[in-house]
């Protein structure tokens, strides 16, 4: 469904893509006079596979840009708890924190306020491919097509516009699930807690409702050899004992979890064809180190601000934005990379466990280098 009707009006931005980079990009540019549209795939609110957790890095940010915080029922985080698949614990104040909210309500809430600043929406529409010609872009989607100045790139971790596009990572097989729940349990509001089994890790924290947002990352090899989810839940995460008292305690409030495969943590280009890669599509941080969405929502500005700031120039557009993206971004995302190598296999994690146990001070170095400063 669309909520314009000429569609043969000269975009300034068309953004592919309506998550949280997606969103804060509208709302930024549009605030700022230009004509922007998102197409998304589907129709909010919608659940997606995701932590659920944002530094607070980004909250004097979100509070600027007119997201009201005594609107949202979100859950204040200052604890960390990481186990390994054996169950043994370590607990450490998070520096910075954050909040817990689910991406079903922030992203409507920001979807609501980019419609009351202009921004347009085509929803349950796909992107089929995207063309730049005489230095603008023909964007064709199901029965649709779009002329735009700037196309922004905001739809996700995998999707067939990758392959279209013919995106390095898209041709290499990723072995990696992930798994998402919502459900009801006795856990901490306070606490944001990761805990590791044979070929992945599971975080769980609060977010609205006395709600949880229980979500995982683990291989398709696990999955092959159980058949299904909930064998592999059984045959695999419960080994941790904290992981099998969630599963076995808590109530789980939707019938089927949220799903995603081969999801990849490889290095992204920013830049494809001159469509600004923002978000998941730019680059994902390992879920063991958190902070997805504060990347996506700083990574948004960042963006915003080298269209508005050079918009008649693309080459000092795309220039600054990957001098920005790199300045901020690449060493949490390497690190986060190199953090994982740690985790996920049995004897490894035990062996980091026994480390981080004795030298404290590297857990909150490790939490502290995948974390931004507020913005």
């Amino acid at each position: 469904m669309s909520d314009f009707e000429n569609e043969q009006i000269m975009y300034d931005i068309i953004i592919t893509g309506g998550g949280l980079a997606g969103l804060i990009s509208s709302i930024l540019l549009s605030k700022a006079g230009k004509k922007v549209l998102v197409i998304e795939k589907k129709k909010y609110p919608f659940h997606r596979v995701c932590g659920e957790y944002i530094s607070n890095e980004t909250r004097p940010f979100l509070t600027s840009i007119g997201l009201n915080f005594n609107n949202l029922d979100i859950k204040e985080i200052s604890k960390f708890l990481f186990t390994s698949p054996a169950g043994r614990k370590l607990e450490t104040d998070l520096d910075l924190g954050g909040f817990g909210i689910s991406r079903y309500q922030i992203d409507f809430e920001l979807y609501e306020l980019a419609k009351s600043v202009g921004v347009e929406f085509l929803l349950e529409n796909t992107v089929e491919s995207i063309d730049f010609q005489n230095d603008s872009f023909i964007v064709k989607t199901t029965f649709e097509t779009f002329n735009s100045r700037f196309v922004i790139g905001a739809f996700g971790k995998r999707t067939k516009l990758d392959a279209t596009l013919q995106r390095d990572f898209f041709t290499k097989r990723s072995p990696y699930i992930g798994v998402k729940y919502h459900i009801k349990t006795d856990f901490p509001k306070d606490l944001i807690a990761l805990h590791n089994f044979k070929d992945g890790y599971c975080g769980i924290s609060a977010i609205e409702g006395d709600k949880y947002c229980l979500c995982y990352l683990t291989t398709r090899e696990n999955l092959r050899k159980h058949g299904t989810i909930l064998e592999m839940e059984r045959n695999i995460l419960w080994k941790n004992p904290h992981l099998k008292k969630i599963f076995t305690e808590s109530e789980f409030l939707y019938e089927k979890p949220e799903v995603i495969n081969e999801i990849s943590f490889v290095p992204k280009t920013t830049i494809e064809n001159h469509i600004l890669m923002v978000g998941d599509s730019a680059g994902l941080i390992t879920p063991l180190c958190g902070n997805g969405m504060a990347i996506a929502i700083h990574g948004a500005k960042l963006l915003s601000e080298s269209i508005l700031d050079n918009f008649n120039d693309r080459n000092l557009v795309e220039t600054n934005y990957q001098k920005q993206w790199q300045k901020h971004f690449s060493q949490r995302l390497w690190v986060g990379r190199k953090v994982q190598q740690l985790f996920g296999n049995e004897v490894i994690s035990e062996i980091a466990w026994g480390i981080l146990k004795v030298v404290r001070p590297a857990l909150g170095a490790i939490i502290k280098a995948t974390h931004g400063k507020v913005f």
